[in-house]
């Protein structure tokens, strides 16, 4: 009884996997707020900090 409960938990866990990666949701925006330069994620809508003089 107990290797079929764990057979079905795997079973599940592996198509929750495969519909994760089809599509995640808000892939596009992330891929937005992304830093051109450095590829750090930017917060907020001012510039990133790697443009900053250090100093």
């Amino acid at each position: 009884m107990l290797a079929k409960i764990a057979l079905l938990f795997l079973v599940v866990m592996a198509v929750l996997g495969i519909f994760g990666k089809l599509r995640v949701p808000g892939a596009a925006r992330l891929a937005n707020r992304k830093c051109p330069r450095c590829g750090r994620y930017r917060i907020g809508s001012g510039p990133c900090d790697c443009g900053k003089n250090k100093g």
